[in-house]
């Protein structure tokens, strides 16, 4: 009974932590002209602006799932399904001979496995047993 609890709690950790970097990195690239601005190189500006965006979804989500809200696994689904939307226009932009750095398709990547993992976790212990996790631990 522990483990599921702990899985998304873990989760909800992930979410945060991930959330918070995010938002301190999208900015600094978005909002300070120096040195992470220069280092982005050919930074797509759609892509960093969702990302910038949706940390503040993986905050929202994160602490959600910390708490064990169901709801918070519709927000993870929507974060991972969102990410699909966006690593997939990032794709016809790179198809169609936009100026794009790797490691955007390498972070869009990573983005996606992580949420879908999470909003899967999340899936499989809050919307299924709902009804069945003790508030305490």
């Amino acid at each position: 009974m522990r483990w599921p609890i702990l899985r998304v709690r873990a989760a909800g950790i992930i979410g945060v932590l991930f959330g918070l970097l995010t938002i301190r990195e999208g900015g600094a690239v978005l909002f300070v002209d120096g040195a992470a601005r220069v280092a982005a190189g050919d930074f797509v500006p759609f892509v960093l602006w969702f990302n910038f965006l949706a940390g503040f979804a993986y905050l929202v989500a994160g602490v959600g799932l910390l708490f064990r809200q169901a709801w918070a696994a519709r927000v993870a689904l929507a974060i991972a399904l969102a990410t699909l939307g966006v690593f997939a226009a990032l794709g016809v932009h790179v198809v169609s001979g936009g100026a794009y750095e790797m490691r955007t398709v390498v972070a869009m990547t990573l983005r996606s496995t992580i949420w879908l993992g999470i909003a899967a976790i999340a899936w499989q212990t809050l919307m299924k047993n709902s009804t069945q996790l003790p508030m305490e631990i």
